[in-house]
């Protein structure tokens, strides 16, 4: 409980399989804690936490001053029961709370892992783990701690794993081990492991770990790439073995989820502040109440002495007024009494398990309801401001669909009748038996395109079969599984597996497919892989086989030797000489006949795909974001180009992912020449990007590819509705940029409707500072240009436009905000990557970055961290001073739901660390708008009602002793009863109230969703705050005049029916507390909105209630048995009886509430506000009534038609979920399990000197060739008929200008000056005319390729 803490790491230590050594350094065990209390210390840190609110503290302090007999009027009982009832309710509650953390704990602690132990593999709990151990782990396990990869059953110690727990990026990622451990893959072989690693102390940088391992006397580096870090689960891997060098709470997870901190109300804090100010009102009356004591004990108390003495302690008038100054105080506490805070929390839980059982927030398909995981934090649902989510499976599903595409010009997938019947989903199961049955596609004209063997069909999809980094698995004979890196590949190659062409399996060198029922087998030539920058891939190869290279090779060049040069050199030799004719045919035709025949089988030989087709032709395949790729295209076909644009424009309105496919078709001499300069480049990453751009130009178009990531159901109408209700969206995600705008568009949040969307990337601190400011004055620039466009419309369009424009802006129920960016009037959106926001959380630049952002209706913020989430989160709530709420269902959400004053977890595919944070859970992201419109607005509205009328109530109550001591001599005497008082907040007043604070509504949830501008009100604090509380407060002073006054006034010269007099002190008291609960059970039916059974009984039942305790409580049978306690014996009955009495309390009742409705009814005549205008049409026209539901689906559907809105620019739809490394991987063949013969067999294919001799020889023999022509001509696939057809795509005659042989220095030189010209806007953005000049450059250089 009191453990040390251990001084802070500099450097950790591990050494395997050696406990002792470790245990040395005390590292934190594996076992997490994510829970606040234990047996021994909830008692006291859960009293300090609620001693830490003010009114607790109020109360406690007022139970001393009730335990002193010389100043208590009041009997103690009537603080202490009420104050133990709420310490004990959240007592219960919090232990409750704190249970269910327990239990989630246990529940990770106990998992099992496989830990190896004096060199055998033990299952133990996960809470055992310790540092130095070396667990196995095996496929779809969650990783136990952060472990350094040992070894793998993967080829090259390569294992992969999914990290959505961590960053939410879904795509697999690859990790591998140290060399010198990877074939360590026996238990036997671990056990004897004794590595010493030595690495920097735990940290909460996801993507950096810096150590080094020490073994053999040898040292090597590490790095983020060996780590597996706890959260990850380990995927198409059978099994790995790593060594624990961060447990418990030291792994980068537990570093990145933040702490558990207590979270307050925006109410509860205001509360707060109330509470003081009526305490120090409390001592100022107490003060002016104890002067008047003093001066009437002075002046008028002394004459009283005789027979009325001074108590014993009293010696003087002034010691009377401070005993009277601390008696007033208990006496008037009850203007905030116990029971308020009871009150509170009945409510909230009521409000709490209304969320639990509202049947419309329950999801049938994963039998999960929607859960109130706290219950003090309902009311703040009606005040969010901000909203940040996560994207990956709160947003998006995160399954992608092939939805469309566009070959040829012409565009696939469309649904021909959107209000007609649904097409069924195609079955491609007659045609293809290797068909993915999962795989939806519901147009068949692309289907019988492929069937009768167009060409362009056919070649777009042999793309997709080709170009990608996928991984196939069969199982069975026909059953493949893909393991893909990203969701965005496994789509497409599924797509074209469906469409007749299959991937089957592949090797460093070759890729086989099944095309249209046939195996074809293509040459790898060389992967050009995807990184962010190029935003594209291509894979250059050719149609493999020995027979196909001696057929097309050999055989073609003996046959052209034989007739070119030895028939040639016959006839010559005839004519010349037959001998030397002969040797010179035989040697310079036939010779170098077949030389060139083996010289073209040996380039099938090497290991690179552009891909070499049927025909023999080698073919570069390449896929891309559209900005990047298209102006890599040859110049005709402008049409196809246009049309191609117009459907890509189209798939991105519709928020579909989209890529852009193309081919090139390749001579021997530009693949050799550039296969060549590739080699040189391959050490420099600047030279090889300038390969790349090099070999990818001239291309042609094939078409486009549009994949949907799925939504969650309804998260456009969501965001949609929430943005009607002045709600701002702030998307944080740790993919990639491209794929979070795309899901922005997606999902509404941005469309092609807004002003501008700015994109901040800068990489320094002062460059993202400009950024920011620049985006913020074109902000101002737009919104002044927009404003006054709108004055001059305004002002054209006549005086009575402006009269009833004006008189509508009188009407405005809000008042302006007060923000920074008031003067910003517009849609704009803002989108910031990883690095940049890193700078912009930096302080001399935060605000700035706040000041910009929260001018902009959405944010969309990229490549973040977990730990910056939590930041951003911070950063809104520290300037912006706005109640924030953060969803999210990952690991990686969590530190943002703890930082937001509100945080809801989804109950999603990525575990349940999220719901396990969260304040509220449910399973779909579009409950949120029912959770905040509908319960949030109702928690806030019913909230501040009951305070707005429990503060007057009380005030009412008690102001009455203030006026009564002026009349009693400053005595402290009580105006009521004692049973009176301490009943009138428990029981008289108290049900009414609560059932007002439970039950009651302004409108109906639907028209709640309806009108989400009902919502402001909670946002700007308009029905409880000071001002409110000080109209309530001023309402209680004057019911209290009035019941003290008429009353005292009235009953001063009334006399009963037998000519007795009324005034003394029991009948007043009587009377006057009659009046007061009548007043205030009036006053509750008048501000009831909504009535319900338990309203009327509540209401009803409290007068009976008061009427049926006082009788029994002024009964003889009580006085004779407690006389001492019961003195008001037969004032009931004999007061109540008298006609004046209640006409008293009728007039009373009458001067009290008719200037209440007298106000209200002129407020709603003369300032309606949106919640009585809602009110008054749904009675008027309930039936008739157009629902103004559609006018919210409309809002976001009319921009789905809509083409290019700011200035008819195209936006593109590119996103590519994928990570650049892949290729490499698979042209190295380290994920392949291959024998080491292929092995060897393949790596003497890249060195053979023979293949070598070869290219040199051909080079010195073969003429520059002028005249090429290169024809498409592409492999003729069966049909489904079992027919060839031939029908190639277009001739198109590429000329080739005369090829120079350059020297692998000059080609380095080359490309370094090719290098040195490009940057990476000329990758990103259209070319400039420096760029272009280097195209140029690039159509006459040495490679002579145009």
């Amino acid at each position: 409980m009191f453990t040390k803490k251990n001084p802070p790491e500099e450097e950790r230590k591990v050494r395997a399989n050696d406990r002792e050594y470790n245990e040395k350094f005390q590292y934190a065990s594996n076992c997490i804690t994510t829970s606040k209390y234990n047996v021994l210390t909830f008692l006291p840190i859960n009293l300090f936490e609620q001693f830490q609110e003010v009114a607790n503290t109020y109360f406690l302090f007022l139970l001393i001053l009730q335990l002193i007999p010389q100043i208590s009027s009041l009997s103690w009982f009537t603080t202490i029961v009420p104050l133990a009832l709420v310490l004990s309710i959240t007592a219960v509650k919090d232990a409750t709370d704190d249970y269910f953390r327990h239990r989630s704990d246990n529940q990770v602690n106990n998992r099992q892992s496989q830990v190896l132990i004096r060199g055998s593999l033990q299952n133990e709990k996960w809470m055992n783990v310790r540092v130095g151990d070396i667990i196995k782990l095996e496929n779809n396990q969650f990783v136990a701690a952060d472990l350094l990869l040992l070894s793998s059953s993967e080829p090259h110690g390569l294992c992969y794993v999914e990290t959505a727990e961590l960053d939410g990026e879904t795509n697999m990622k690859v990790r591998q081990s140290v060399s010198v451990t990877s074939e360590l893959g026996d238990p036997n072989n671990l056990a004897q492991f004794n590595g010493e690693v030595i690495c920097e102390p735990p940290n909460n940088k996801l993507d950096r770990f810096r150590g080094t391992l020490y073994w053999r006397d040898k040292k090597y580096a590490l790095t983020n790439q060996n780590m597996l870090l706890r959260g990850c689960v380990l995927r198409n891997t059978e099994a790995c073995y790593g060594l624990v060098i961060f447990a418990g709470p030291d792994t980068k997870l537990m570093q990145n989820s933040g702490r558990t901190k207590f979270k307050r109300t925006s109410i509860d804090r205001l509360m707060n502040t109330l509470v003081l100010w009526i305490f120090a009102f409390l001592v100022c009356m107490g003060v002016i109440l104890a002067v008047g004591n003093a001066v009437w004990e002075r002046e008028v108390g002394t004459l009283f002495q005789s027979y009325l003495p001074w108590d014993p302690p009293v010696d003087g008038f002034l010691f009377s007024a401070v005993l009277a100054f601390w008696s007033y105080v208990i006496i008037l506490n009850t203007v905030v009494p116990i029971s308020l805070y009871v009150s509170v929390e009945v409510i909230r839980l009521g409000h709490s398990y209304f969320i639990n059982w509202d049947q419309q927030m329950f999801c049938s398909q994963c039998n999960t309801p929607a859960e109130a995981r706290t219950t003090t934090l309902s009311e703040e649902l009606g005040q969010i401001e901000y909203i940040f989510s996560d994207k990956t499976g709160t947003l998006t599903q995160n399954i992608m669909s092939f939805k469309k595409c566009s070959i040829n010009g012409h565009s696939y997938g469309e649904v021909a009748d959107p209000l007609g019947p649904q097409p069924k989903k195609l079955d491609f199961t007659p045609f293809n038996p290797l068909a993915d049955p999962n795989f939806c596609f519901y147009d068949d004209t692309l289907l019988e395109c492929v069937k009768v063997g167009d060409s362009h069909a056919q070649e777009f999809f042999r793309l997709l079969s080709l170009c990608h980094t996928v991984m196939s698995e069969e199982k069975s004979e026909g059953e493949l599984v893909y393991k893909a890196q990203s969701p965005d590949e496994r789509a497409l190659v599924t797509a074209a597996r469906n469409f007749g062409f299959v991937f089957r399996s592949r090797t460093p060198g070759t890729i086989t497919t099944t095309e249209m029922g046939r195996t074809v087998t293509y040459t790898l030539l060389a992967i050009l892989d995807f990184n962010n920058t190029r935003k594209r891939m291509s894979v250059i190869g050719g149609m493999d086989g020995w027979m196909d290279g001696w057929m097309d090779g050999w055989m073609d060049g003996w046959m052209d030797g034989w007739m070119d040069g030895w028939m040639d050199g016959w006839m010559d030799g005839w004519m010349d000489g037959w001998m030397d004719g002969w040797m010179d045919g035989w040697m310079d035709g036939w010779m170098d006949g077949w030389m060139d025949g083996w010289m073209e089988l040996s380039l099938f030989l090497l290991c690179c795909l552009s891909v070499r087709n049927p025909e023999g032709r080698i073919r570069l395949y390449c896929k891309g974001a559209d900005t990047v790729l298209l102006e890599r295209l040859r110049p005709c076909k402008q049409d196809l180009i246009n049309m191609t644009s117009d459907h890509l424009n189209e798939y991105a309105t519709d928020g579909l992912r989209t890529l852009a496919l193309a081919y090139r078709d390749l001579s021997e001499e530009q693949w050799e020449m550039w296969s060549e300069s590739h080699q040189c480049a391959e050490k420099e990453e600047d030279l090889l990007s300038a390969a790349y751009e090099q070999i990818e130009q001239d291309m042609t178009l094939l078409g486009a590819t549009a994949i949907e990531d799925k939504l969650q159901e309804g998260v456009p109408e969501t965001i949609a509705l929430l943005s009607l209700a002045n709600i701002k969206m702030w998307v944080l995600t740790g993919d990639k940029q491209e794929t979070a705008v795309n899901i922005g568009y997606s999902c509404k949040m941005l469309t092609d409707d807004m002003d501008d969307v700015f994109i901040i990337s800068g990489q320094s601190v002062q460059r993202v500072k400009q950024e920011l400011r620049r985006a913020r004055e074109q902000m101002i620039t737009q919104s002044q240009t927009k404003d006054a466009d709108k004055k001059e419309v305004a002002e054209g369009c006549g005086e009575a436009y402006v009269t009833r424009f004006r008189r509508t802006q009188k009407q405005t129920q809000f008042p302006p905000s007060s923000k920074l960016t008031d003067n910003i009037s517009g849609d704009f959106a803002l989108v910031i990557n990883g690095h940049s926001l890193a700078h912009a959380l930096e302080t001399d630049v935060e605000e700035e970055f706040i000041t910009t952002a929260c001018a902009c209706k959405a944010v969309i913020c990229c490549r973040v961290t977990p730990l910056q989430k939590a930041q951003v989160v911070e950063l809104v709530k520290k300037y912006k001073r706005a109640v924030t709420l953060a969803i999210g269902d990952g690991a990686n959400d969590v530190s943002m739901i703890k930082s937001a004053h509100i945080g809801v977890g989804i109950s999603g595919q990525e575990g349940i660390q999220a719901v396990l944070a969260s304040d509220y859970s449910f399973s779909q992201f579009r409950f949120l708008q029912r959770l905040l419109l509908v319960h949030g607005r109702w928690s806030y509205l019913r909230m501040c009602r009951f305070l707005c009328y429990f503060f007057y109530k009380n005030f009412a109550f008690t102001m009455v002793h203030f006026w009564f001591g002026f009349f009693c001599g400053f005595s402290a005497q009580t105006v009521y009863d004692q049973f009176f008082i301490t009943l009138y907040n428990i029981v008289y007043t108290s049900l009414p109230v609560l059932a007002m604070g439970i039950f009651d509504q302004d409108v109906s949830d639907q028209r709640s969703l309806e009108y989400p501008k009902l919502y402001e009100p909670g946002q700007l604090n308009l029905l409880f705050n000071k001002r409110e509380f000080f109209i309530c407060i001023t309402q209680g002073f004057y019911t209290s005049v009035v019941l003290f006054f008429v009353p005292y006034a009235i009953l001063a010269d009334a006399s009963q029916s037998s000519g007795e007099p009324l005034a003394d002190y029991q009948t007043f008291a009587v009377t006057t507390a009659t009046a007061l609960v009548i007043v205030v059970s009036v006053q509750i039916s008048l501000d009831t909105g909504f009535w319900t059974v338990f309203n009327l009984v509540f209401v009803w039942g409290s007068l009976g209630c008061y009427f049926t305790i006082m009788f029994a409580v002024h009964s003889q049978i009580l006085f004779r048995s407690f006389s001492n306690h019961f003195h008001f014996v037969g004032s009931a009955q004999s007061t109540l009886l008298q006609p004046v009495v209640w006409l008293t309390i009728a007039l009373a009742t009458a001067i009290c509430i008719v200037p209440v409705l007298a106000f209200r009814f002129l407020k709603l005549d003369l300032k309606p506000q949106l919640s009585d205008t809602v009110r008054y049409t749904q009675l008027v026209h309930q039936k008739k009534r157009r629902p103004a539901g559609g006018s919210v689906a409309s809002t976001w559907r009319t921009s789905e038609g809509r083409l290019g809105a700011r200035g008819g620019s195209r936006r593109s739809g590119y996103a590519f979920a994928h990570q650049e490394g892949f290729g490499e991987l698979i042209t190295s063949g380290k994920n392949m399990r291959l024998s080491s013969l292929a092995l060897a067999s393949f790596a003497s294919r890249h060195s053979s000197s023979w293949i070598d001799t070869l290219l040199r020889k051909k080079h010195a023999h073969t003429p520059p060739n002028r005249s090429g022509e290169c024809t498409p001509a592409l492999s003729h696939s069966s049909s489904v008929l079992g027919s060839s057809q031939e029908a190639p795509i277009e001739e198109e005659t590429i000329r080739d200008s005369e090829m120079i042989p350059m020297t692998s220095l000059e080609a380095s030189e080359d490309l370094r000056e090719i290098a040195n010209g490009i940057d990476s806007s000329s990758v990103e953005n259209h070319p400039t005319k420096e760029n272009k000049k280097i195209y140029e450059n690039f159509e006459s250089g040495p490679l002579g390729i145009e």
